[in-house]
């Protein structure tokens, strides 16, 4: 039987700046380098060395680091470098979808969502 990934999460976009919220690394901030599927990669975070053989590319080989992949679920979209934001779905005065957050008592537009549909 096939496992169904769940791809709602589509608020995390190669680019963004998020806060990892879980595990050893929790709290440090870093820039989205890339996610397919349910995981995402974050610049210098969950850095693993990696032995390599000889080859065209590592004609050395010797000892590599890289970053590894996180779960989606263990990442916060992060404005400054404090504090995660929690980021919903809201709409413009043209009934377009954003992304919004939270300022005090208004909600402040993060970025507009790719197709945006026109609410009815």
């Amino acid at each position: 039987m096939k496992k169904e990934i769940n791809l709602e999460n589509k608020r995390i976009r190669t680019g963004d700046k998020v806060m990892i919220i879980t595990g050893n690394d929790r709290g440090l901030v870093g820039e989205v380098l890339s996610r397919s599927d349910d995981r995402v990669t974050v610049r210098g975070v969950n850095v693993r060395k990696k032995h390599v053989k000889k080859s065209e590319k590592n004609p050395s080989g010797g000892i590599i680091e890289i970053e590894r992949p996180f779960h989606i679920s263990n990442v916060a979209h992060c404005l400054d470098e404090t504090q995660p934001r929690k980021i919903k779905v809201g709409y413009d005065t043209d009934g377009k979808r954003l992304l919004v957050y939270r300022e005090g008592d208004t909600d402040v537009p993060f970025r507009a969502i790719k197709n945006g549909k026109v609410k009815q």
